[in-house]
């Protein structure tokens, strides 16, 4: 057996929940609250899950039907075009572009999530005295520990994953466990602590910085693009296809994963909205660890707290693996910048770890002017925006496949990967529409987007165009 194919099926499920049930769950309960009715949140979870559930069904499927394009769903682009053709590369390299920012932007929301987490038990992390001003910009204890803690934890899991991938993966498969037990006592906990009156109205209005009132619908929009970030990860197991054991569990592992998550989301989202009151949710910088407070006191609320710092811990290593992994990935198919396909004697593409954390210490610069919720809800819409295209590639590559026939045999089999290839493609379709709405969100997405053409020229001459 090839030394890279190490992971089995549950490491693989592992990294399809531990990258999904990551910053996500923690977090967008409170974002949610604020864009939100009840009503308008367990609709945008409805939805979404049965949005991600056809996407992982076309990555599932395009696994098996396409096993030498490995490496994440941003591969599929350069499908669409002739092969070998600048255009086929092009698009393959900027699509591989985007969802590598999106993974190490995201990655960023987690460990800034993990610090949030650890100033329940150190609230020096939250101080809000001041250590230096310079000019008009004040620097705060607070904002300039949670910057360390940031880095500290970024580049020790860096040098964990150095040392092997199967040894990163298991440490991940033992934290997603812990976490996802953790999360069912969470439940259990909060079904007897479920108070009615903190959901209702359940179909209340929001209202926007303007005081202009939002419908149902306008909430729904709003809400599709956090609730898509708690699935961001579902493609996981593809990016680590070509060092799966068997081709067959990257799909099962996907399917696995996500009704794993998605049955976690929408158990504890519903219950936190009837353990804190609407004002407490939308104030809560660790709302998880608040809703179990108000149950079994501080003592309950340090003991999830330290489970949802094993949590973030194994997902900040499974994000890390796959944010460099991606465009390692990518330039084995001639895709990328040619210098990613550095390797050390483990097989881990060393160059690709340096350049991606080196990026990722940069953003981790976003906790020095801001709270740890703004910069989380920063991050996400930006990373979240990042992984729609790849999504809409990934569907749209099936439908292809579908039109042309390529890789089928059955009649029956041809029609059902179309209805879910469409269904999948108008999904990402309508959150690539809901997400983009705000004009300046959608210019810096572009603008990240963009940066990727000042690399493109190696890329160009390694394929000889």
């Amino acid at each position: 057996m090839d030394s890279n194919k190490k992971l089995g099926l549950w490491i693989l499920t592992a990294l399809v929940v531990g990258n999904m049930v990551g910053s996500g769950i923690f977090m967008l309960p409170r974002t949610l609250s604020e864009v939100a009715s009840p009503a308008g949140a367990l609709s945008a979870w409805l939805i979404t899950g049965g949005g991600v559930l056809m996407i992982a069904l076309v990555f599932g499927n395009l696994a098996i039907r396409k096993p030498d394009l490995n490496g994440g769903p941003q591969i599929y682009a350069k499908e669409l075009f002739k092969t070998g053709s600048n255009s086929s590369i092009l698009s393959g390299f900027m699509s591989s572009w985007g969802y590598w920012i999106g993974n190490l932007v995201g990655n960023i929301a987690i460990i800034t999530t993990f610090a949030g987490y650890l100033s329940t038990f150190f609230p020096i992390l939250i101080s809000q005295a001041e250590l230096i001003t310079i000019g008009s910009f004040t620097l705060k204890v607070g904002n300039a520990l949670t910057f360390i803690v940031c880095s500290l934890l970024l580049w020790g899991v860096h040098f964990i994953i150095l040392n092997g991938m199967e040894g990163a993966g298991k440490i991940n498969l033992v934290a997603t466990a812990t976490k996802v037990i953790a999360f069912l006592l969470f439940i259990v906990i909060g079904l007897f602590a479920f108070q009615k009156a903190n959901i209702l109205p359940f179909a209340a209005p929001r209202y926007d910085e303007l005081g202009h009132q939002i419908g149902l619908f306008g909430q729904l929009n709003n809400a599709a693009v956090a609730t898509l970030w708690a699935f961001v990860g579902v493609e996981s197991a593809i990016v680590f296809a070509s060092r799966a054991k068997k081709s067959i569990d990257v799909k099962r592992a996907t399917i696995l994963g996500l009704l794993i998550a998605l049955a976690i989301y929408i158990g504890i989202s519903t219950l936190v909205l009837g353990m804190l009151n609407h004002d407490a949710l939308v104030a809560s910088d660790k709302p998880l660890i608040d809703a179990i407070s108000t149950v079994l006191g501080p003592v309950g609320g340090k003991v999830l707290a330290a489970i949802g710092l094993v949590s973030l811990f194994g997902s900040t290593v499974g994000w890390v693996m796959l944010s460099a992994e991606i465009p390692y990935q990518a330039a084995k198919q001639g895709l990328f910048i040619p210098s990613f396909l550095k390797v050390n004697e483990k097989g881990i593409p060393v160059f690709s770890m340096i350049i991606t954390n080196g990026i990722g210490q940069l953003f981790i610069f976003s906790t020095i002017s801001n709270t740890i919720a703004a910069a989380f809800d920063f991050m996400i819409i930006v990373a979240t925006l990042s992984y729609l295209v790849p999504y809409f590639i990934a569907s749209t590559f099936q439908l292809k496949l579908v039109y042309t026939g390529e890789t089928y045999t059955a009649k029956r089999t041809r029609i059902l990967d179309g209805i879910i290839g469409f269904f999948a493609t108008l999904y990402s379709i309508w959150v690539i529409y809901a997400g983009t709405a705000d004009l300046i969100t959608f210019i810096f997405g572009v603008l990240l987007l963009a940066s990727g053409i000042l690399f493109y020229n190696s890329v160009k001459k390694a394929n000889n165009l």
